[in-house]
């Protein structure tokens, strides 16, 4: 996917969650780790939300997000988008 809803996964910066997927599930960086170099309350809940990978699909699929973007874009929207990302590193690597 070339675009996504600026500001989805709950008003957070898709790209800011992207880079921490990519800390967590292509660098290995483990959540605790990850946490505590967090520099904000902003940057831990970015974090949570990437940990949220970890739950199956569909244990998250009824989940509601709180931002302008809910009408077009789904909680497993960002989660299938980030996964795609994760899964093509991992096949480069």
């Amino acid at each position: 996917m070339t675009c996504h809803n600026p500001g989805c996964l709950g008003n957070y910066d898709f790209d800011q969650i992207a880079f921490f997927a990519r800390k967590r599930f292509v660098e290995g960086c483990q959540t605790v780790t990850l946490l505590e170099q967090a520099r904000s309350q902003r940057e831990k809940e970015e974090i949570a939300l990437v940990c949220m990978l970890d739950i199956a699909d569909d244990q998250v699929r009824d989940l509601q997000l709180s931002c302008r973007h809910s009408g077009t874009c789904k909680v497993t929207t960002c989660r299938n988008m980030l996964k795609n990302m994760i899964t093509a590193e991992l096949a480069v690597q």
